[in-house]
């Protein structure tokens, strides 16, 4: 029995298919599928019913889950500490929502190369549903996503509360005196897609000032969110920090609202049996940068 054939095993039982813990490990799916039959011999066990469509861990194989987990984190652990490279190694795979994206993923990033230069960082950006789906079947470490953990599978660490504010060009806020239901019968809801952490804000917005929008425009970019609020296309959602950066140059005008605008709050989310040191660094690192009040340098 080897380490190596121990971290095909996890990989292969905890995420969605053999090719995509074959890419976790930089295998080809033979090869992996070779190191878990070379384990398997090893044990005496079978730890993975090929039968069915898809492989599914066998009793043997779920008992020898958690003690694979185990091992693995020590040898990190080891690694880390007794080990000529200073700090973690390895891929590191972020999934982030367009928000944290634009604000204060860089500094992050950032954070990770100066403190773990020999991780390597890729970004996924999505909507927080698909970034929840992503992490549960392997394919991220770890995700940002507005609220708490929605799958059993998760976890999550609260991180920071991102704040906002309706806003329209100039010349749909001379047509309305306030952001209320009238103001919907009137002007379009510009919107992110359904998914979107911030869809909840809207609905609950919705729901307390009895509004129902007679038209929605659905849009999957911030950036051209503003775009079209600024070219007069409807009534929107913006971050306060970008809001008042556009209202300062005359882009954009905040509308006020007799119903308040909750805060969206956003968190780390990981998935509950990955304890790896690489995941506790995130954690960390995360939780010291995650700051949605500055306004981007794209706006």
């Amino acid at each position: 029995m080897t380490l190596k054939q121990l971290e095909a095993f996890y990989w292969a039982a905890t995420c969605s298919t053999f090719a995509m813990a074959a890419g976790r490990v930089h295998l080809s799916v033979s090869s992996l599928s070779k190191r878990i039959a070379e384990l398997e011999v090893s044990l005496g066990q079978v730890l993975f019913d090929r039968s069915g469509h898809r492989a599914a861990l066998t009793e043997a194989g779920t008992r020898l889950l958690p003690m694979a987990s185990a091992l693995l984190q020590q040898a990190d652990r080891v690694q880390q500490d007794m080990g000529s490279i200073a700090g973690l190694r390895g891929p590191c795979r972020l999934g982030v929502g367009e928000l944290t994206a634009l604000t204060w993923l860089p500094r992050l990033v950032a954070a990770i190369a100066s403190a773990h230069p020999h991780v390597d960082v890729s970004v996924h950006v999505d909507v927080g549903a698909a970034l929840a789906e992503r992490l549960d079947k392997g394919e991220l470490d770890v995700a940002v996503i507005a609220g708490t953990a929605s799958r059993s599978v998760l976890t999550s660490v609260s991180l920071a509360n991102a704040r906002f504010t309706w806003c329209a060009g100039p010349a749909v806020a001379q047509s309305v005196a306030r952001m209320d239901a009238d103001a919907l019968l009137l002007h379009p809801l510009v919107t992110l897609p359904q998914g979107s952490g911030v869809t909840h804000l809207i609905d609950d917005w919705l729901r307390q000032a009895d509004a129902r929008p007679t038209r929605r425009l659905v849009c999957n970019h911030w950036g051209a969110i503003v775009g079209l609020l600024a070219h007069g296309s409807g009534i929107g959602l913006l971050p306060e920090g970008w809001a008042q950066a556009l209202c300062a140059r005359g882009v954009l005008h905040m509308l006020a609202s007799p119903v308040p605008l909750g805060s969206l709050g956003y968190a780390l989310h990981s998935r509950r049996d990955d304890l790896r040191p690489l995941v506790g660094m995130l954690h960390g690192l995360a939780t010291q940068h995650a700051d949605f009040t500055v306004a981007s340098s794209a706006f």
